[in-house]
């Protein structure tokens, strides 16, 4: 049954995303429609979805943070209904953007949001597992993950995906401390370095989004 909640007009959004405003609404309509139908996104989600997860996942993107380098391709893993691979998308169409979600029913949502959105030319949508990834798609600048794993099992699923020097950049939630300090030897041994927490979008909203990000050097 469809949630008769609805996600309300969009609000003040940050200047350098004032152009994307008609794109992002379509996409929040179609989260709270077929994603809702769908189960990617819960009913009680609707009314919170711009504040709680599109400008929690659009500030990390904002070009004066450099989290998303300047025409960067990028690989969301996991990617569910979207978030933050298709805000990245709309956001910064200077980007590319890869969608790594190994489940029917969400890479099927996602391929249709892609070509509703007229996104075709800058996203793709992979239907598989992260882990398998890395044989088939190219390295990429920057990977990111919003909600998927703790962060010691998300390293060896995202790593293995950057190019030497790439960047990753997870969201998290309030134990992103305790997961950095848990994985500090596995972003070792998988090369990861100056894996640390970042907060961003603070003058936007409150709270900020809470970012894991590091670089990807040569394994020890």
């Amino acid at each position: 049954m469809v949630s008769r909640e609805t996600p309300g007009p969009a609000p003040a959004l940050p200047e350098w995303l004032s152009g994307r405003t008609d794109v992002l609404t379509s996409y929040v309509d179609l989260l709270a429609s077929a994603g809702v139908e769908r189960g990617l996104i819960g009913p009680r989600e609707v009314p919170r979805l711009w504040d709680r997860h599109i400008l929690n996942c659009a500030v990390v993107s904002d070009p004066a943070t450099d989290l998303v380098p300047q025409g960067s391709l990028v690989a969301d893993v996991g990617s569910g209904a979207g978030l933050p691979g298709l805000v990245w998308a709309i956001a910064r169409p200077d980007v590319r953007v890869l969608l790594i979600e190994p489940l029917l029913r969400r890479s099927t949502f996602l391929s249709e949001a892609v070509t509703s959105l007229h996104l075709s030319d800058q996203v793709t949508v992979w239907r598989g597992r992260a882990e398998e990834a890395s044989t088939v798609v190219p390295s990429v600048d920057v990977v990111t993950a919003r909600a998927v794993a703790p962060m010691d099992k998300l390293l060896g699923w995202t790593a293995p995906l950057l190019r030497s020097g790439g960047k990753l950049v997870v969201l998290k939630g309030s134990n992103a401390a305790t997961e950095v300090e848990q994985a500090q030897k596995t972003a070792r041994a998988l090369g990861v370095q100056d894996l640390r927490v970042v907060h961003v979008g603070g003058e936007f909203m409150d709270p900020p989004t809470t970012v894991v990000v590091g670089t990807r050097g040569a394994a020890e």
